[in-house]
């Protein structure tokens, strides 16, 4: 199985979710906050939203709760204040 992160094809396991794969790729953050934090998995369980990304278009999807699917499409995201 293979999805895309900002272009970048990375391979995964079916049944994987998105923050694993993008974990087992040697990505530990992938979101940045309003200060420019890097965030990535936190709870790992869905209740908080330090992981969350856009999969196929929808933003906010918590990475840590989303199956993968064959072919999806993540966009990281950043809070980050214009200057």
């Amino acid at each position: 199985m293979e999805i895309s992160v900002d272009g970048e094809p990375i391979a995964g396991t079916a049944g994987q979710t998105v923050a694993g794969i993008l974990l087992a790729s040697g990505r530990t953050s992938w979101r940045t906050t309003r200060s420019g934090a890097p965030r990535g998995v936190f709870c790992g369980i869905g209740a908080c939203f330090d992981c969350v990304v856009t999969v196929n278009g929808v933003p906010d999807v918590r990475a840590c709760r989303r199956r993968a699917a064959d072919g999806d499409e993540i966009r990281t995201q950043s809070r980050q204040e214009e200057t």
